[in-house]
């Protein structure tokens, strides 16, 4: 017995358990997209909160560092007009540090560290300053850096501390040498 031959005419379309499959392969694609993508949101932003300590936290170690080992001497002040007004030098939260330097002559030299905003549009930051031999304060030579919010320093059983505040809030302690 021979049977009929079943032709089916073209098929047009698919069959609703293929819609369903390749649906639900579409929404767990698009489901791990998204989740790998707040991951990388959420990295970069632990990167950037802690970009501060990765970037500018190690320069101005270094810089801190070199500079206050090689200082004779250092004084805080309340402020940059305190220091230019000849007022009293405090021990603790001072935005400025004026440095003593010793010459090879035996003559001295003075340096400010300060956390100030000096104008002319330069913005907030830790600028560096010469005090010029007639005894008056130049202008800032260079920024350290303009990412802290706040520096302050303070003498601590004759130890000198720098605590800086990042952007993030995020805060470090430097200690430096006693003061002769």
């Amino acid at each position: 017995m021979k049977l009929p031959l079943i032709r089916f005419r073209g098929r047009r379309g698919y069959s609703l358990m293929e819609l369903t499959l390749a649906m639900g392969l579409g929404m767990t694609i698009a489901m791990l997209l998204m989740a790998i993508f707040n991951q990388q949101l959420a990295f970069l932003k632990i990167f950037n909160v802690q970009s501060f300590l990765t970037t500018e936290a190690p320069i101005i170690n270094n810089y801190m560092s070199r500079v206050l080992g090689s200082a004779e001497g250092y004084q805080l002040y309340s402020s940059v007009s305190a220091f230019t007004s000849s007022a009293t030098p405090v021990l603790a939260d001072a935005p400025v540090l004026v440095l003593k330097f010793k010459e090879p002559g035996g003559n001295f030299r003075y340096s400010v560290l300060s956390f100030e905003d000096p104008g002319s549009g330069a913005g907030r930051g830790l600028y560096f300053r010469h005090i010029t031999a007639a005894g008056t304060l130049g202008a800032p030579d260079w920024a350290l850096s303009k990412k802290p919010t706040d520096v302050k320093f303070s003498i601590t059983e004759g130890i000198l501390r720098a605590r800086i505040t990042g952007p993030n809030g995020e805060e470090i302690t430097y200690s430096g040498t006693q003061q002769l």
